[in-house]
C-alpha cells in the first residue's frame, strides 16, 4: 500500500502546482490582465503642435520678456520685444522722403501744365502766321503787296512752327518728368511700407494660443534671425503616436473612438479618435520595439486626444485601447 501512496502524492502535488501557476499567470496583479481578445493595446507618446519662435529681419536687443515657462498664452499676446529706435527712425526718415517724392509730382505736374498751355498758344500763333502768308501769297499775285513783304509772312509762320515744335518737345520733357516723379514716390512708398515690415518683426506674438513649453532668452540680450527665444506648444490639440500589428490594421477604421490612459494619471481615461491609419508599412520603431518584434511590420495611427485641462503633456508616455472590429466591417 505505501507503493501506491507515493506516486499518488506526487500526483496530487504536481496537479497543485499546475494549478496555482496558471491562477497566478491569469492573476492581473502580478502579470498584467489577461488579453482582451476584443482590442489590442498601444503604447506611445503624446505629442502636440511645437514651434520655435523667434525675431524675424531685426537685430537688437531685447527690452520686454513678459513671460516664462509654463505660461499660458492666447493668439496674439505679446510674448517679446527688442529695441526698435533704430527702426522707428528708418520709418520717419522714409516717410519724409515719401513726402518730398509727393511734392515733386505736383511740381511736376505744374511745370507740365505750363507747357501744354504754352503749347496751345503756339498752335494758335502757327493758325495765325498760316493765314497770315496764305493772304499776302495771294495778294503778292495781284501786286497788292511786295514781295518783300510775302517773304516776311512766310519767315513768321516758319519761325511760329519751329516754337510749335520747341514746345511740343518741353511738353514730352515734362511729363517724363511727372511720370518719373510718380514712380519715384511710388519707390518712396514702397520702402515705407517695407520699413512697417520690419517695426513690426520688432515685436514677437504668440501666433496661435498654447503654452509656453521653453524660455530660450533673457533680458537684454542681442535677438537675430534664428535666435530661438521661445517654444510654444499648442496643448489644445494633442495626438498619441502608435502603432499597429500589420494582422490588426483591417480591423481599425478611421474616427473610430479610443480609449487613452496614461500612468501619470492613473485612473483616468481620456476620449480619443483615430485621425490617421499610415499607408505604408515600417519595422516596429525601437523606441517602442521588443527584441522579438525588431522584424515586425507594423502601420502608424495618430490618435487625437480631447485635452482642455492640457494634464497631456509632450514626450508623455500613454496606452490606447482599440477595439478590433471584424475584418472588412
Amino acid at each position: 500500500m505505501k507503493s501506491l501512496k507515493h506516486p499518488l502524492l506526487i500526483t496530487a502535488a504536481v496537479l497543485v502546482v499546475l494549478a496555482g501557476g496558471y491562477a497566478l499567470w491569469q492573476s492581473p496583479s502580478l502579470f498584467g490582465p489577461a488579453p482582451d481578445k476584443g482590442g489590442v493595446i498601444v503604447s506611445g507618446n503624446i505629442e502636440a503642435h511645437e514651434s520655435v519662435l523667434s525675431f524675424t529681419g531685426v537685430q537688437a536687443p531685447i527690452v520686454v520678456l513678459p513671460f516664462d515657462e509654463g505660461a499660458t498664452v492666447q493668439t496674439g499676446t505679446l510674448l517679446a520685444q527688442v529695441d526698435d529706435r533704430l527702426y522707428r527712425q528708418q520709418v520717419a526718415i522714409d516717410a519724409a522722403n515719401v513726402q518730398t517724392a509727393n511734392a515733386q509730382i505736383a511740381v511736376s505736374q505744374s511745370n507740365l501744365a505750363a507747357a501744354q498751355s504754352t503749347l496751345a498758344s503756339d498752335q494758335f500763333d502757327l493758325s495765325e502766321k498760316q493765314r497770315d502768308y496764305r493772304r499776302a501769297q495771294s495778294l503778292v499775285q495781284t501786286h497788292a503787296v511786295s514781295v518783300q513783304l510775302r517773304d516776311q509772312a512766310l519767315t513768321a509762320q516758319q519761325q511760329s512752327a519751329a516754337a510749335l515744335a520747341r514746345d511740343q518737345a518741353l511738353v514730352q520733357v515734362a511729363q517724363a518728368n511727372t511720370g518719373l516723379a510718380t514712380a519715384s514716390a511710388a519707390a518712396a512708398q514702397a520702402k515705407l511700407a517695407l520699413d512697417d515690415v520690419t517695426l513690426s518683426y520688432a515685436t514677437l506674438r504668440a501666433p496661435f494660443s498654447g503654452v509656453i513649453a521653453v524660455r530660450e532668452a533673457e533680458l537684454g540680450q542681442l535677438a537675430g534671425p534664428g535666435v530661438a527665444i521661445f517654444t510654444l506648444d499648442d496643448l489644445d490639440h494633442v495626438w498619441l503616436r502608435a502603432y499597429v500589428n500589420e494582422t490588426d490594421l483591417g480591423k481599425i477604421r478611421l474616427g473610430e473612438a479610443v480609449d487613452v490612459t496614461t500612468d501619470t494619471y492613473p485612473g483616468k481615461t481620456y476620449a480619443g479618435r483615430i485621425s490617421f491609419i499610415s499607408p505604408d508599412a515600417e519595422f516596429t520603431p525601437k523606441t517602442v520595439e521588443t527584441n522579438a518584434e525588431r522584424v515586425t511590420l507594423v502601420y502608424r495611427v495618430r490618435i487625437d486626444i480631447a485635452n482642455p485641462t492640457h494634464e497631456l503633456l509632450p514626450g508623455m508616455p500613454a496606452d490606447a485601447k482599440i477595439a478590433l472590429l471584424p475584418a472588412g466591417k
